[in-house]
């Protein structure tokens, strides 16, 4: 029950900022806001305030900001449909720059208690460090790692992770010039790479939180678009995806580590949430945004009812993937 209600106040958190984001651009260009909604399905409770209905109802897996002319034409000239192009792609891409912020300010307040915090300067080397014998030294500042910029720690801990042999090639800032190294170890242990080195901690005021929380939430995003990657070019299964299932259930773990990590796996849902709806496809925000730039580029206007077809093809095979996804979670919550 515990994990059930986690996961339903993480998404619920997750989506209503992602609604307002949609909301507050839509009211600052003066919009006209139907309804606002938390939950889909139907209403369990609403009141009206000026011109907009605000609603919460029964099934707490979505939400939507009801705009007039939205999918539509209108005469009001206050409809979506009436606006300046650039005002609807500000209202489009609003919801998930809002959950992007999100994930800043979790990775942000998990920050803050920090009395130190972790920079990627090499501080001192475990006995016999492989790292040490093969290049590294003490004071570089390690900056890249096989060609992947290195912002934050757990940039270099998933980067060894997903390399073969732990030989690596690196870019480090050594007496302020910069240095490449070819072929430096890492300690391997029982077949799993091991960082043999300490680094500097840097003082947890106020420039310094602010900038590491910006390298690990970019950090985060990063894995993010990696991942999405890799599902296009092959690299990666669709059945390695994690639906509603699978995502509850890893909350439910991360609740058993502790708050820290559950508000890791939060700050990672909501960037995942942002980036995953600016992708290009239909029924996304992404897919609307890509309409929409193109009459920005044409000056041309695909007919609503046309772009409502491929919204509704998007939709349907959204469904499906979610349906695909949920199934294999079950198959593998049976399976243990």
């Amino acid at each position: 029950m515990r994990t059930i209600l986690i996961t339903i106040l993480i998404f619920a958190v997750i989506i209503f900022i992602h609604e307002c984001g949609h909301f507050a651009a839509a009211k600052l260009c003066k919009v006209r806001v139907n309804e606002f909604a938390l939950g889909m399905g139907p209403t369990l409770f609403h009141f009206g305030k000026g011109e907009t209905r605000y609603a919460l109802r029964l099934f707490p897996i979505g939400g939507f900001v009801s705009m007039e002319g939205e999918d539509g034409g209108s005469g009001d000239p206050r409809a979506f449909c009436n606006q300046k192009v650039w005002k609807r792609i500000l209202i489009v891409c609003a919801g998930a720059f809002m959950n992007l912020v999100l994930g800043f300010i979790v990775v942000l307040l998990m920050t803050i208690p920090s009395d130190r915090l972790p920079s990627m300067t090499v501080a001192q080397f475990y006995e016999n460090a492989s790292t040490e014998a093969t290049g590294l030294q003490a004071g570089d500042e390690i900056l890249r790692v096989n060609g992947r910029s290195i912002w934050v720690d757990s940039d270099l801990i998933y980067t060894l992770s997903t390399d073969e042999d732990g030989v690596v090639d690196m870019v480090v800032r050594r007496d302020g010039e910069k240095v490449e190294l070819s072929d430096v170890a890492f300690t391997t242990q029982d077949g799993t790479l091991v960082i043999d080195f300490t680094v500097q901690g840097v003082p947890a005021n106020l420039p310094n939180v602010l900038s590491y929380s910006f390298r690990k939430t970019a950090s985060i995003g990063r894995l993010v678009w990696i991942a999405v990657g890799q599902l296009i070019t092959g690299q990666s299964s669709i059945n390695e995806l994690s639906g509603p299932i699978g995502t509850a259930q890893a909350i439910g773990q991360a609740a058993s580590a502790g708050l820290s990590t559950v508000m890791y796996l939060f700050a990672f849902i909501t960037i995942n949430v942002g980036i995953f709806n600016i992708l290009p496809l239909p029924a996304l925000d992404g897919g609307r945004l890509i309409f929409l730039l193109f009459e920005l580029i044409t000056r041309r206007r695909i007919k609503p009812e046309h772009e409502a077809y491929v919204h509704f093809a998007g939709f349907v095979l959204l469904i499906l993937l979610i349906i695909f996804v949920s199934y294999h979670d079950i198959v593998n919550l049976i399976r243990g």
